[in-house]
């Protein structure tokens, strides 16, 4: 059951507490972004490592990272504000626990994940958010002249970025689909438009018996051979360049399509599962791994997510309704939906 806003106020909370009123509430969610550029210059800046083993000073800093050190100093200052890091008394930064999960190395992604999420070329899509409202176009294509794809291949350190944030973004949800599903005995699984392969490495590692293909764009391979690789899987997984639209790798038994359908409009979305269909055996399974939209005006993050969709790569999040119609245009019928401990939902659906 989700919780209110309400709910989810500070327990400390009284009659007594100052309440924000109103309009300043909304001019905080409106600057909001303020804060989100600060900490995309200290990612971009690799202040965090630079933090990692003693507190050093903006001009220190500054010098290594060839920027204005009292500019720098707002910047830190700033985000010193919000947790990220403390000042002592003779005005050097550290790092707090917050602001360590910014380091290259840390757990989870997180630096990649702000250099993608809050950088310029995502910052140049939502920037064209009103177009896209107004015309139903994608940010991307209007701020930069290319879809999201066209603009990740041409530049394959924002691509390396981006898909180290997909990681980053979506946790333990791996591990989380292998709790909610039964992949043992699925003999051979296809993750298509498998990303760098975290997914299918944690299917395969928690099933010693399964193999899997995965199947992404060429340029996303090196990725994914590396981390395959560093999972002890590689031996059991082959890693197949292409393109979805087209085909897709034939002879699995269970199909698994994660966080990829959302990024598409509806004709594409009915090829790409048309396609699954396929490629697919009588008896195999079809599992669309993706946020589902709650019904109702309660807080659901697929809402705002479906935003960047719309702004970046053009797609939607979509209901549970909504998945039911779009897996019978594709050749399937809807079975059921299996919530996980995260905010993804597993949609299986089995040939029609």
């Amino acid at each position: 059951m989700q919780t209110s806003v309400v709910d989810r106020l500070p327990a400390e909370t009284s009659s007594d507490t100052p309440q924000v009123p109103p309009h300043a509430q909304v001019i905080q969610m409106a600057t909001a972004y303020w804060v989100s550029r600060a900490i995309y210059v200290a990612a971009q800046l690799g202040i965090a490592d630079l933090l990692k083993d003693q507190a050093q000073d903006a001009e220190a800093l500054a010098a290594t990272t060839g920027t204005y050190a009292p500019a720098l100093r707002r910047v830190l200052r700033s985000l010193a504000s919000v947790g990220l890091f403390r000042t002592d008394a003779q005005g050097r930064f550290s790092l707090t626990p917050l602001g360590a999960v910014l380091q290259s190395d840390a757990p989870g992604a997180a630096r990649s994940t702000v250099i993608a999420l809050s950088g310029a070329w995502f910052w140049a899509a939502w920037g064209e958010v009103l177009h896209s409202v107004r015309t139903g176009e994608t940010g991307v294509q209007k701020a930069l002249g290319v879809s999201e794809y066209e603009y990740l291949a041409q530049y394959p350190e924002d691509a390396s970025h981006f898909n180290a944030a997909m990681i980053g973004f979506h946790g333990d949800e791996p591990v989380a689909i292998v709790e909610a599903y039964n992949f043992s005995g699925s003999g051979r699984v296809v993750d298509v438009g498998g990303g760098s392969g975290n997914l299918l490495g944690t299917i395969l590692i928690a099933n010693p018996s399964v193999r899997g293909v995965l199947f992404e764009r060429p340029q996303v391979v090196p990725d994914a051979e590396r981390n395959l690789k560093a999972a002890g899987v590689a031996d059991r997984c082959e890693v197949v360049g292409g393109d979805f639209l087209e085909a897709v790798p034939e002879g699995g038994d269970v199909y698994v399509v994660s966080h990829c359908i959302h990024n598409w409009d509806e004709p594409s979305c009915v090829r790409i599962l048309a396609n699954c269909r396929q490629a697919m055996p009588p008896r195999g399974r079809l599992l669309i791994v993706e946020a589902v939209v709650s019904a109702g005006d309660d807080p659901d993050p697929a809402k705002i997510l479906d935003l960047a969709m719309l702004v970046v790569p053009g797609g939607e999040e979509r209901s549970e309704d909504e998945y039911r119609i779009l897996l019978e245009k594709s050749g399937f019928r809807f079975t059921r939906v299996i919530p996980t401990r995260t905010s993804a939902s597993i949609i299986e659906a089995i040939p029609v």
